[in-house]
């Protein structure tokens, strides 16, 4: 169910849970289902599958409203939106860039942000303009 209100904790649900799909997918911590399951492939299970499958859910459910939602433009654009934040932020000194966790981190958070963005746009431009996005129209 679509929410009436949209709002700062809209966004931030959705991103949360962004970073729970990323995160969960692959980590630098090694605590990740890339680690569980696909690096060890002799040892893959049903649960490891199901698990799987679980996972491309949230993936499709995401990318799919991330790339309806901006377009091909838009994508470039959130995706520079959040690499030259990033970038600034390193350049001031604020995160470090000088290991490897720390830029998988980095790089993992703005995949989480493109996807929280892609998924809200809608409500966004929604509130901007007053304009409604339909994707499917019911025919009598």
């Amino acid at each position: 169910m679509a929410m009436k209100q949209f709002g700062g904790t809209g966004l931030l649900l959705r991103f949360l849970v962004g970073l729970v799909l990323v995160f969960a997918s692959y980590n630098p911590e090694a605590w990740s289902y890339w680690h569980w399951a696909l690096a060890n492939l002799p040892d893959f299970s049903v649960l490891k599958a199901f698990v799987g499958v679980v996972l491309l859910i949230g993936w499709t459910i995401y990318l799919r409203a991330t790339v309806r939602s901006l377009g091909p433009f838009g994508l470039i654009l959130a995706v520079a939106f959040f690499g030259t934040l990033i970038w600034l932020l390193v350049d001031t000194g604020i995160l470090p860039a000088d290991s490897v966790r720390a830029v998988s981190y980095i790089v993992l958070v703005i995949i989480s942000g493109v996807l929280a963005v892609g998924v809200s746009w809608s409500h966004v431009r929604r509130r901007i303009t007053g304009q409604i996005d339909v994707d499917e129209i019911e025919e009598d």
